[in-house]
């Protein structure tokens, strides 16, 4: 086989592939054998064709056929002998290719490349330096998550007889409107409970500040005027009269911090057992933060020191992504509309500079991964799918299935994430953390 590469760009190379006149004839022979088994032409056993007459008959499709099996075949070896990494690979369609039984076949492959990078200062002798942060569980940390907990152990308590109501109450009501003296269907509610100082409406009526300073048993006539373009056909342009009563009033009482309040909140037999818990709890989610904030500094670090070009057709897929996900998270909010072409445009436009910092990212990281030997094991799998399934609330089988639906591209996607995190985790385990 012969190659000839030829740069095209500084990420595009055209390879000129010709394929020896020996193996091309060797092709059209194990086809046209191959044929002679498949084909039933009346006068002639299986296998027994004239050669000539499969020539006559078939040419086209025997061409098309040994085309299609010298190309992946020879592009993988030229490939290999050229010693670059494709992200895109471009062939000419079939109609333009010819080839000839005797003759040496030629086509050309024009091939995005990714790029070679010089890595730095990732390790010793020049790991990243990073700060110190010094940021600890403090006592008033401590004390909001008690109130937490509290807040979650509270009771709802009967109000005395002659307490008016405040922000904070709640209060059992029945409401009721009528429409020139008649009650207007879908307009009650019985047993209502209500937070005051929460500005939630009822029946599309917001009854807070006609409540404050009203006590138990007292009832309260509301009107609501309804305007002429209402879609409800029978209040518009109307005024409805709202009877609420108020049939109770509850304070919220908090429990007292004591061993009591320990016990009801679960397994512990005293409040110091409990704040020793939640404290234990804090450093540990306060560990993960600082790692967090460490790991976003070196990410910074690692997109700021390496220079290199990028394969557009790599930016240009996490640009697409992106902008789906975009596009997914407008679909789910019910008051926005898919975006139009100038939208898109825009979003393409808002979003190229984030997406080309993302694609240098997962380069630099696999580069990492490759010279320091780092794989994706089996234990690393299904660690990752467990965390997956445990943070979407599903069943890890579940998740599974769908990863396994989407094909081998999927599962692909997600050993390329966990590969680039073991990167990430190696140059942080690998960094100086000053003072």
């Amino acid at each position: 086989m012969k190659m000839e590469m030829t740069e095209l760009g500084p990420m595009k190379r055209a390879l000129k592939i010709e394929v020896p006149a020996d193996e091309v004839t060797q092709r059209f022979a194990r086809a046209y054998v191959e044929l002679n088994r498949q084909v039933n032409i009346p006068g002639f056993r299986p296998g027994k064709v004239p050669l000539a007459l499969l020539e006559k008959r078939y040419a086209k499709t025997v061409e098309e056929d040994v085309i299609r099996s010298l190309v992946p075949d020879f592009y993988d070896k030229a490939i290999r002998q050229a010693g670059i990494v494709p992200v895109l690979v471009e062939i000419p369609p079939l109609d333009r290719v010819k080839i000839k039984k005797n003759e040496p076949f030629t086509f050309t492959a024009t091939v995005e490349i990714k790029p070679k990078i010089e890595l730095r200062d990732y390790k010793a002798p020049s790991p990243i330096s990073l700060k110190p942060d010094k940021r600890t569980v403090t006592d008033e940390q401590l004390d909001r998550g008690l109130e937490v907990l509290r807040e979650q152990q509270a009771r709802l308590e009967a109000a005395p007889t002659d307490h008016t109501i405040v922000d904070g109450d709640y209060i059992v009501l029945d409401m009721q409107g009528t429409l020139d003296g008649a009650p207007l269907e879908g307009t009650k509610k019985e047993g209502q409970l209500h937070k005051v100082g929460s500005h939630a409406s009822i029946l599309g009526l917001e009854i807070d500040s006609h409540v404050g300073g009203k006590k138990e048993g007292d009832v309260l006539e509301i009107p609501q005027p309804y305007p002429a373009n209402h879609p409800d056909p029978r209040v518009a342009g109307k005024t409805i009269l709202f009877a609420l009563t108020i049939k109770s009033v509850k304070e919220k009482k908090l429990p007292a911090l004591d061993d009591e309040f320990a016990k009801d909140c679960g397994p512990y037999n005293s409040l110091q057992e409990i704040k020793d818990k939640l404290r234990g709890g804090m450093e540990q989610a306060l560990k993960r933060e600082i790692e967090d904030t460490y790991k976003d500094t070196i990410i910074k670090r690692i997109v700021e020191t390496h220079h290199f070009d990028l394969p557009e057709t790599l930016v240009e897929r996490e640009l697409e992504a992106i902008i789906r996900q975009h596009v997914q998270q407008q679909r789910k909010a019910p008051a926005q509309e898919s975006p139009g072409t100038e939208d898109l445009t825009s979003l393409r436009q808002e979003h190229r500079k984030e997406a080309a910092r993302r694609v240098k990212l997962g380069l630099v990281l696999e580069a990492i991964a490759e010279k320091e030997g780092l794989t994706v094991t089996q234990d690393d799998f299904n660690a990752e799918i467990m965390r997956l399934a445990s943070e979407l609330k599903m069943p890890a089988a579940d998740l599974v299935k769908m990863i396994k639906a989407g094909g081998q591209e999927s599962i692909d996607e997600l050993r390329t994430r966990i590969l680039a995190d073991k990167a990430l985790d190696f140059v942080y385990r690998n960094a100086v953390i000053q003072g």
